[in-house]
């Protein structure tokens, strides 16, 4: 049923000529860059707890769909039946595993996130409908199953759970913080090592190996790794910086676009750089924790320098 659902979305995509193809994959594509730039405003200018809560869930989210994706190694849609023929550019961004769906677990933490700090009902709305529309496009590019997209929200909304049970077992339990930063730390340090560690399937077709393990790894590496630079980053931030969010004071809200420039070329581009130097593995562990160490630390430092505000 999933492959001939995928048929159906194969053949309307083809009857109107994939006029819909650039907006799809734009909403897909979206929703693992900018939109990590959205619970970053939220943490830098508008509700630092808030903020910490949305980024906790989506690296959380991004531990856990580490583990479970090369657990389970599931092979991508086009590998199980030919017929299916991912749509644009989408398949760049889609590996050879593909359960649960990545981009699903990505943007239900964040827009999930956001839908939870907001009390009003059509702002809500507007947040669940982008979690839909993430979900339907990697059906409609191809790239996923359904059975893909619903696990990766399940365990998405799984992940903002945790990550609300672990910052209000903090609030309880304020003198325990560093234990809730350690244990989150090694956990992503055992579940990389897990993914490296484990057995792979190794299948082929005329001679060619199906999927590369190592090469599926490599996500990994800046998924599940650098939790630890996060929970080290969280750390640092409690117990040095403690900085206050800025607000929407004029020096506030230019303080917070300023930070985004170099966050943004840091989401586009700082993967190239550093799998240039360091190879895709670690590269990919550099890049993702040279993100959440702007992010957490950096940018932080500025805002108290600037602002003089302490929480």
């Amino acid at each position: 049923m999933d492959i001939q659902y995928l048929l159906w979305l194969q053949d309307f995509r083809n009857s109107i000529n994939g006029a819909l193809d650039p907006f799809v994959e734009w909403i897909s594509l979206f929703g693992i860059r900018e939109a990590l730039m959205l619970p970053v405003l939220v943490y830098w200018c508008i509700n630092k707890r808030k903020g910490l809560f949305i980024l906790y869930a989506w690296k959380i989210s991004q531990t856990i769909n580490a583990a479970v994706k090369l657990t389970v190694c599931a092979y991508r849609p086009w590998i199980r039946d030919s017929r299916i023929i991912p749509a644009g550019d989408a398949i760049k961004t889609a590996g050879g595993y593909s359960f649960p769906s990545g981009h699903t677990m990505m943007v239900t933490p964040i827009y999930g996130g956001m839908a939870t700090c907001t009390r009003n009902k059509l702002i809500r709305a507007f947040w669940v409908v982008m979690i839909l529309a993430l979900m339907i496009s990697r059906n409609y590019l191809g790239v996923h199953t359904p059975q893909d997209v619903v696990v990766g929200l399940i365990l998405g909304v799984l992940s903002l759970y945790i990550a609300q049970w672990g910052l209000s077992y903090i609030d309880r339990h304020p003198e325990k913080d560093g234990l809730v930063m350690l244990i989150s730390g090694l956990a992503g340090i055992l579940t990389l090592a897990y993914v490296v560690y484990k057995p792979y399937p190794m299948d082929y077709v005329d001679g060619k190996l199906l999927v590369d393990p190592v090469n599926m790894q490599i996500d990994a590496w800046g998924d599940a790794g650098a939790m630890a630079t996060f929970a080290a980053c969280w750390y640092i931030e409690s117990r040095f910086i403690k900085f206050q969010e800025t607000g929407f004071g004029v020096k506030g809200i230019i303080l917070c676009v300023l930070g985004m420039i170099p966050l943004y070329w840091l989401i586009w581009h700082i993967g190239g750089v550093m799998s240039g130097i360091f190879g895709a593995h670690v590269g990919k562990f550099m890049a993702k924790s040279a993100q959440i160490v702007y992010i957490m630390v950096i940018w932080p430092i500025v805002i108290r320098l600037f602002c003089g505000k302490k929480a």
